[in-house]
């Protein structure tokens, strides 16, 4: 019996190797302007979607064009910088977005598609164990941890 194969491609190691040094190009050139959050600080901050984007930087243009309503207490400066970064950054934040989604998916698809038929050499090696083939044992003595099902009772 045989699965339906929704993936069938090889990539070339030159190819993965091409994008590994390039993604670590990229990496290592926005390093010093990037920064990370904690989860506590994700979870209490204003969060960013394209209205609010849009928001932002029609701001900037009324800051611009009528200063004299720019608080004291407001930082203009910041705020121009900031506006600035969110407009250089959110196309290379879409980008990425679209390769970390493309590449996630094929490595499910191809995951989902190996695991199956990892079952299936398991199934034939657990069942010539199981007739006593000599050589199945040693091969589903160690598989057979990796293929075990985890028990739904919980143990008291």
């Amino acid at each position: 019996m045989s699965a339906k194969n929704q993936i069938s491609i090889e990539i070339p190691q030159a190819v993965i190797d091409t994008v590994t040094q390039k993604l670590l190009e990229c990496k290592t050139a926005l390093a010093p302007y990037v920064q990370g959050l904690t989860d506590k600080e994700r979870q209490v901050m204003f969060k960013m979607g394209d209205k609010t984007i849009a928001t932002v930087q029609k701001t900037k243009r009324y800051v611009e064009s009528n200063p004299e309503f720019i608080p004291a207490y407001m930082d203009k400066v910041e705020f121009l910088k900031d506006e600035a970064v969110l407009t250089q950054l959110d196309p290379i934040s879409n980008l990425a977005k679209q390769i970390t989604t493309d590449v996630t998916d094929t490595v499910m698809l191809a995951g989902s598609e190996a695991i199956k038929q990892a079952l299936f050499y398991y199934g034939m090696v657990k069942e010539a164990d199981s007739k006593g083939a000599l050589t199945a044992k040693p091969i589903y003595d160690d598989l057979k941890e990796r293929f075990a099902r985890k028990s739904s009772k919980k143990k008291e």
